[in-house]
């Protein structure tokens, strides 16, 4: 059994490196935070999840800021901190998802001060003023309670609303499959991104860019996953025109809630021996993609 700092962190680290489109990874850079960045901000949350369950979950969060601010220069990690707080907050021997119901039904009002302390640090990109329980004030309900006010319009809230349904009912059964069907990690992870992206418009890009763009972002991957990739050369080709559409405009159509999704995917996978290490599962594949016998997908 890893421990639940190393589940976070190589969580973070497969998440960065695989080649997603329109994120950042090994060979691509964006001109604000680079590949690195997101490895050093990695390493700097692991103490930090790791001691989650001796902690309420807005002071976790806002302790992997403050450490993540100590070591890069942007936001790399609020969403993923929001995410895995929770989940890194459940006892290893209970039942992840049922635990987790009862740390979210226990947030309170300080868990709210804690983690707007957090946002006005990290400084994410695109966030605009609301009439009830601002960033910029001080809120006066529970963390669940304020999520709840903007669930419909980003994911990760929306996962303290409904007990992370979308990672647990969408995502993980994605990057299941995709590790099964796929045989190679990266692979994998990209399946899961495409797959998350394709079912819920992205709330990075929403706050950008506006909410249509958003929905194209979410109709061309589900054309991608149409098209056969990674297996016919016409889905690869698909995802490089994906991937050059998502990285124009300054990379504003980055989907980078999404990829927040995947690492709690990946964490999930991993702190419950799903993904065990040392892997038998090649990052990449041990040969190149072909159609599987019979030309069809799945």
């Amino acid at each position: 059994m890893l421990p639940t700092g190393l589940c976070a962190q190589l969580a973070c680290i497969w998440e960065a490196t695989a080649r997603k489109p329109g994120n950042v990874h090994r060979y691509c850079d964006f001109s604000d935070c680079g590949y690195v960045d997101f490895l050093v901000s990695a390493a700097a949350v692991a103490p930090v999840l790791e001691k989650a369950a001796e902690r309420r979950i807005g002071a976790t969060v806002l302790a992997g800021v403050e450490a993540t601010r100590r070591v890069v220069a942007t936001n790399t990690n609020l969403g993923i901190l929001l995410l895995l707080a929770p989940l890194a907050s459940v006892p290893r021997h209970k039942n992840l998802r049922a635990e987790l119901g009862h740390v979210l039904d226990n947030l309170d009002v300080e868990d709210a001060r804690t983690v707007y302390q957090a946002i006005n640090l990290a400084m994410p990109g695109g966030l605009g003023r609301v009439a009830e329980q601002d960033i910029r004030e001080q809120p006066t309900l529970t963390l669940r309670q304020v999520m709840a006010l903007a669930a419909e319009r980003d994911l990760v809230a929306r996962q303290y609303v409904n007990g992370f349904r979308e990672i647990f009912e969408d995502g993980v059964p994605a990057l299941q499959n995709g590790l099964a069907r796929l045989a190679c990690l990266e692979d994998a992870i990209i399946a899961c991104h495409l797959t998350l992206l394709s079912l819920h418009p992205d709330s990075l890009i929403a706050r950008k860019r506006g909410v249509a763009e958003a929905q194209e972002a979410s109709a061309r991957a589900r054309q991608v996953l149409a098209t056969a990739w990674p297996y016919a050369k016409a889905g690869r080709a698909t995802l490089s025109d994906f991937d050059a559409w998502l990285r124009a405009e300054g990379h504003s159509r980055n989907p980078g809630t999404t990829a927040d999704l995947v690492t709690a995917c990946l964490f999930v996978l991993l702190r419950e021996d799903t993904i065990p290490l040392p892997s038998q599962i090649p990052w990449t594949p041990l040969t190149p993609p072909s159609l599987p016998q019979g030309g069809r997908v799945g």
